[in-house]
């Protein structure tokens, strides 16, 4: 019996799951294992943690693994792929691929088939690729300066409406609203919450996501559904590039939990795209890019990412 092993390496949490030729045998989640975010110690923590624990849950041990595919964001930096290629070589058997976030998301949605996928999760990017095996992207350009849409520039959005709406009424800083985004960073009061916005390294954005999900104000309804529309507009791009010349349908999958949790950013994503783009299909589920890493591992090799062709 072979066994093979998918991770998906998130900036909130990491995820592994245990499969043989044809089942899911189990899955597991720890804490986060994005190097870029976390740092590489806190990466081994989590990677170690998540697939001790899904080789447990299959009931085997980590010895027994024939191959590994690990999907993370910045995979695409070779020293980046090394680091957490090391780490696991530390922990499981056989071959190790680390491919990007973007291919195991496409994997999980469309197989090796066309189609263009959404991920909005602690960051965000829209992804695709064609039958003649061409690629294109828009979006996922990091914390700082893109990845609209996403749960941590959710949350910055968020914050930055509360502050201008705490100058036309002062009101707003005794809100439930304010308190609860306070909470959520252990913050008491307005001024500190903007304190730890400006601080260098910034916060967790994305730790206030929940908050505005659940939340029935305007600001945190206004944001969730510009959310939805700047994710539209990345996908049209996509779509735009690959399939400039088709005239039937574009299969469109999304993935994260932005749009597992936010009912309103998927709503406003889909109108929004079918206004823009009517041949866009876009599917009610939410795929899991881990299934994609899990798909990959089983093919025994990572080739396919790299014969695919990127658009300039």
């Amino acid at each position: 019996m072979s066994y093979y092993l998918g991770i998906d390496g998130g900036g909130t949490k990491t995820t592994a799951v245990v499969g043989d030729e044809t089942r899911v045998l189990a899955r597991a989640t720890a804490g986060p294992s994005n190097i870029v975010r976390v740092g590489a110690e806190q990466a081994r923590i989590s990677l170690e943690q998540c697939v001790r624990q899904a080789c447990a849950g299959a009931g085997i041990v980590p010895e027994q693994i024939s191959h590994t595919c690990v999907g993370a964001a910045g995979a695409a930096r070779p020293e980046l792929a090394d680091v957490v290629r090391k780490i696991l070589s530390e922990v499981v058997a056989g071959p190790i691929g680390v491919v990007g976030d973007m291919e195991t998301a496409l994997e999980a949605a469309f197989g090796q088939g066309p189609g263009v996928v959404v991920n909005a999760g602690t960051g965000s990017f829209a992804y695709g690729g064609d039958s003649q095996g061409n690629t294109a992207r828009a979006g996922g350009w990091g914390f700082a300066i893109g990845d609209e849409g996403s749960a941590h520039w959710i949350g910055r959005m968020t914050v930055s409406a509360l502050l201008r709406d705490a100058d036309e009424d002062p009101g707003v800083a005794d809100s439930a609203f304010a308190r609860a985004l306070e909470k959520a960073w252990g913050v008491s009061s307005l001024l500190d919450l903007a304190r730890a916005a400006n601080a260098v390294p910034p916060p967790d954005f994305a730790a206030l996501f929940p908050v505005v999900a659940a939340s029935a104000e305007k600001i945190a309804h206004d944001v969730l559904a510009k959310a939805g529309r700047e994710l539209a507009r990345v996908a049209e791009i996509v779509i735009r590039r690959l399939f400039a010349d088709g005239p039937g349908r574009v299969p469109v999958a999304r993935s994260g939990g932005v749009f597992r949790h936010a009912a309103i950013v998927g709503d406003i994503f889909y109108n929004e795209l079918r206004r823009m783009e009517p041949r866009a299909e876009v599917s009610r589920e939410i795929v899991d890019p881990v299934d994609g890493a899990l798909r990959m591992a089983r093919r025994g090799g990572f080739s396919a990412a790299s014969q695919k062709r990127e658009l300039g």
